[in-house]
């Protein structure tokens, strides 16, 4: 099974917790074991599994993913002016691999899978591909 998942985001630099839709989507196709596969079709956004417990650890990802890729540089030479969120879609990268079990998407007690917009505000897909 494959699904296609919209999303609207409201900063260049948003992330969005999408941990709720992937097992969603365990349950409508009563998967009790195998895995998913979570993908990100855009060059500028890229899905990540990290702590949703503490919301400052999305604020201090962003800010340092700025500090490290700043929006301006003199020597970018990319048209669009969007260098910096290639180069963060490019770390996170564009899918993540979690494994299903008795149901439930196996994740640890502060993990959430993210979907990490660089270059917004959009409106964005995503997918969800099972593999049982």
């Amino acid at each position: 099974m494959l699904k296609r998942f919209t999303l609207q985001t409201n900063n260049r630099d948003q992330m969005i917790d999408v941990t709720e839709q992937v097992q969603s989507f365990v349950h409508e196709n009563e998967m009790e074991e195998g895995a998913v596969i979570v993908y990100c079709p855009h060059t500028t956004a890229g899905i990540t599994i990290n702590e949703n417990a503490d919301p400052d650890v999305k604020k201090d990802m962003i800010r340092r993913f700025d500090e490290v890729y700043p929006w301006h540089h003199e020597l970018d030479r990319h048209m669009e002016g969007n260098t910096a969120a290639h180069m963060k879609a490019s770390t996170v990268g564009a899918s993540q691999h979690v494994i299903v079990t008795k149901g439930k998407l196996l994740l640890g007690t502060w993990q959430g899978i993210y979907f990490c917009e660089f270059d917004g505000p959009r409106t964005r897909t995503f997918y969800v591909k099972s593999l049982k």
